[in-house]
């Protein structure tokens, strides 16, 4: 037993002046950090704000409808708040500024991103259209609401989009990343997406940051619409990385499109497995064939 005690109090002192050379990992201090429990609340709760009659709590049949309204956002919007003010020490804005300060930015970030709600269920609704338009095996609009992965992730991105735009530090990768845990899908907050978008098959999928998806857009399972490699790194920050995605593309199983000057035009088809990297005019099929060479064959469609 004594042995154990010493081996144990050795490794926790090991452990303890490992701490000390001043690493990115060796840091020893929470603040500017936002409560990650926290976050993964907020975002479920605001499932309810957005779908009030498929995600309920306790005071559902206490309450009436807008009285649950009213309980539900204040709860939201407080702990929002209370985790924006935390992080905004982190903005260059306001690392130097009082807590006052930082705490009615917060109020104000907070406000603005409330505003969006009604424009997000909006954009939602034709997530579901589009889903039920795209996908003859699902039953009805509640089986998608409540079933479907793809919507799951389109929706706390649309959550996180709009955090994202007004500049709130960590919260909107958070959120983004609690979505990829749950569904397999990567879509990071930035990443610009248009009305009309389906995930079919959710699963694998990776948008890149700086992307521009038009209306109307089927991804299936698989995909990446990223960045190329390169040895710049973290120097390419704020550039266009990602592809722009235009109006009705279908882009199906395991295709990859890459890069940020990567156009595909509207009206056309990226087929399974392809591998792209340059700009496709619209009304194009993109196909690999399946000979003893792989090659793609880029061909527009009749219409």
């Amino acid at each position: 037993m004594k042995d154990f005690q010493n081996g144990m109090n050795e490794i926790v002192d090991a452990i303890y002046n490992d701490y000390s050379n001043g690493r990115e990992i060796d840091r020893n201090d929470f603040f500017g950090q936002p409560d990650q429990d926290v976050v993964i609340e907020i975002a479920r709760k605001l499932l309810m704000v957005l779908y009030p009659g498929y995600y309920r709590d306790d005071t559902f049949e206490t309450e009436s409808a807008r009285g649950r309204l009213a309980i539900l956002v204040e709860d939201v919007m407080q702990s929002l708040r209370h985790q924006i003010e935390i992080v905004l020490v982190n903005d260059p804005r306001f690392k130097d500024a009082d807590k006052a300060t930082r705490r009615e930015a917060a109020e104000e970030i907070t406000l603005a991103f409330f505003r969006e709600i009604p424009k997000i269920r909006e954009y939602l609704d034709t997530d579901i259209d589009a889903t039920y338009d795209g996908d003859p095996a699902a039953f009805d609009r509640i089986e998608i609401v409540i079933a479907y992965p793809g919507l799951f992730a389109t929706t706390i991105h649309r959550l996180a989009h709009e955090l994202y735009k007004l500049n709130v530090p960590y919260i909107p990768r958070l959120m983004s990343e609690y979505a990829h845990a749950e569904t397999g899908v990567d879509i990071h907050p930035g990443a610009n997406i248009g009305k009309y978008f389906f995930i079919d098959h959710a699963t694998g999928i990776v948008i890149g940051e700086t992307s521009d998806i038009g209306e109307h857009v089927k991804v299936y399972q698989g995909v990446t619409i990223g960045a190329l490699s390169t040895k710049d790194g973290n120097s390419a920050r704020g550039s266009k990385r990602h592809p722009t995605i235009e109006d009705r593309v279908t882009l199906y199983a395991g295709a990859a499109i890459l890069g940020g000057d990567t156009v595909i035009g509207h009206d056309s088809i990226i087929g399974g497995s392809s591998f792209v990297t340059k700009s496709v005019a619209p009304h194009t099929t993109v196909s690999v064939k399946t000979e003893s060479t792989a090659t793609t064959d880029m061909k527009p469609t009749e219409v």
